[in-house]
C-alpha cells in the first residue's frame, strides 16, 4: 500500500490538500503523522532524504513523491478512475492552472494568516498586499465558476478544490471580508463532509500551536462554520 506522510492537520496546510483528497476520493493510502518543532527533525521523521517537509508520498513500488502537487499528479496517475482531476480536457486544463496558481502565490494571504483550524478571529487588519490577494481570489473564482457552471471550481469537486481548502479555511477564519460569491465558495467548505472531519481532526491531533508558533493578538470568535 501507499503511505502518506502528513503533519498537524490544524495547522498544516500542504498536508490538508493531499488529505482531503485521500478522504474525498476514497484512495487506498496509509497516513503517518509527523509533528512540527520537535526532535527528530521533519527530515529525520519522514526518514526519506532529501524529503524536507510535508507531505510526501512513498508508494509501493519505491517511488518517492514530494510536494503536494507532484504528489497530487501522482495520485491521479495511480488511480484514474476516482478521476482527481475533471476527465472533460477544457476543465482539467481549467483545474490544472487554479492549483497551479494556488500552489505559486497568495503569498501575502500564507504569511498574514497561516492556517489554524482550532481558532478564529476579528478585526484582522488588511494591508494592500492581503487586499491584492483577496481580490485575485474573487476573479479567478469566479472566472472559474462561470466557465464549469459549478458547484465547484471546475465543476465536480477536483485537486483544485482540495488544493484552495485551506485558503476557504483563512478567509473564513481570519474574518477576511469577500464578495458575496467569494463568501458563498468558502462556505461551501466549510460545510463540505470532508473538510469537517479534517478540522474535527484538528482540533484533537497534535499541540495548540496558536498559543505559540501561530499566535496573532487578534480578537478571538466562535469559528464561523459548522462545528
Amino acid at each position: 500500500m501507499h503511505t502518506l506522510t502528513l503533519a498537524e492537520p490544524a495547522y498544516s496546510s500542504w498536508s490538508m490538500r493531499i488529505g482531503l483528497l485521500i478522504d474525498r476520493f476514497d484512495l487506498p493510502v496509509r497516513i503517518e503523522w509527523v509533528t512540527f518543532y520537535s526532535e527528530p527533525t521533519l527530515t529525520e521523521q519522514i526518514g526519506h532524504p532529501p524529503a524536507r517537509t510535508v507531505p510526501f508520498l512513498l508508494c509501493d513500488d519505491g517511488t518517492e513523491v514530494r510536494e503536494s502537487l507532484a504528489i497530487a499528479e501522482e495520485l491521479a496517475d495511480r488511480f484514474p478512475d476516482a478521476a482527481l482531476w475533471p476527465c472533460e480536457p477544457v476543465l482539467r486544463g481549467l483545474a490544472r492552472s487554479l492549483a497551479s496558481e494556488m500552489h505559486a502565490g497568495f503569498v501575502a494571504l500564507r504569511n498574514q494568516c497561516p492556517m489554524a483550524l482550532r481558532v478564529a478571529y476579528s478585526d484582522v487588519p488588511v494591508d494592500d498586499a492581503l487586499a491584492a490577494d483577496l481580490a485575485l481570489l474573487e476573479e479567478i473564482w469566479a472566472d472559474a465558476l462561470d466557465r464549469s457552471g459549478g458547484p465547484w471550481l471546475a465543476g465536480d469537486y477536483s485537486v483544485a478544490d482540495a488544493f484552495f481548502a485551506p485558503v476557504a479555511a483563512r478567509v473564513a477564519g481570519y474574518g477576511l471580508l469577500v464578495g458575496d460569491r467569494a463568501a458563498a465558495y468558502v462556505a461551501q467548505h466549510l460545510s463540505d463532509p470532508a473538510f469537517m472531519r479534517w478540522r474535527a481532526l484538528g482540533l484533537n491531533k497534535g499541540e495548540d500551536r496558536h498559543e505559540t508558533v501561530y499566535h496573532r493578538n487578534y480578537p478571538r470568535v466562535a469559528w464561523p462554520g459548522p462545528e
